[in-house]
């Protein structure tokens, strides 16, 4: 149905956003990372250049990501049933999304990292130090502390679903723990890439949700931290 003005031009269109943005997963992980990249970008001097371009990163990903979310409506309004052809738009449509994740992590290393690396490697030099045991109470900490808020919560199984997230939590203490044994700007953020990709593998086989995995990521650092300060520095 065609458009009677702009200002209905223009709540179409918003309509169609937030209508993306409640239904696709994916499309609040990119505006957290976007919220993310932009918010980090305050604490660093980028060039005009510089922040054009993550600004234009970040337009190009959530325009492949709206698109994708168009295309899947089109084709489940056009097939009702599973086709292969219908699989391989849709997964085509999923690729470009990829192709421009990864454009955009590229964007980001070369824009970000010596930055990022700097900050990290004298943050890491200030918290230097620590000893194995420390490291493995955290983790049995960080377990209990999952276990009991499960309890509580009363959703989910001990080793499945529930919040918050034990996969998450045990991740993010495994990565800032040994980011402060390391002293690594790179390791750390290897380890960071990680505990991440364990994150959306919760968040892809739909056993968490964001607000679940956020949870035991937060639960994980902060124990970890905790112990480290109290025990050692």
């Amino acid at each position: 149905m065609k458009n009677k003005n702009l200002i209905d031009s223009f709540n179409n269109a918003i309509s169609g956003i937030m209508y993306a943005v409640r239904k696709e997963r994916n499309i609040k992980i990119h505006i957290i990372a976007a919220a993310s990249v932009l918010l980090l970008s305050l604490f660093f001097k980028l060039t005009r250049v510089e922040f054009l371009i993550v600004c234009l990163t970040i337009g190009m990903v959530m325009i492949c990501e709206l698109f994708n979310t168009a295309v899947e409506a089109i084709v489940d309004i056009i097939v009702d049933v599973y086709h292969p052809k219908a699989k391989v738009i849709k997964d085509v449509a999923a690729g470009a999304v990829l192709v421009a994740a990864f454009i955009s992590l590229v964007v980001a290393y070369f824009i970000f990292f010596d930055r990022v690396s700097n900050d990290v490697e004298i943050a890491l030099k200030r918290l230097a130090g620590s000893h194995m045991h420390i490291t493995a109470i955290a983790l049995v900490i960080t377990i209990m502390l999952v276990l009991i808020l499960k309890a509580l919560m009363g959703k989910g199984s001990p080793l499945r679903g529930g919040m918050p997230s034990g996969h998450s939590a045990l991740a993010f203490s495994i990565a800032t723990a040994v980011s402060l044994l390391t002293m690594n700007a790179r390791v750390s953020i290897l380890c960071l890439l990680l505990a991440l990709m364990v994150v959306q593998s919760r968040l892809e086989a739909k056993i968490h949700s964001l607000v679940e995995v956020s949870a035991g990521s937060v639960i994980g650092v902060l124990i970890t931290l905790l112990l480290f300060q109290v025990f050692y520095f």
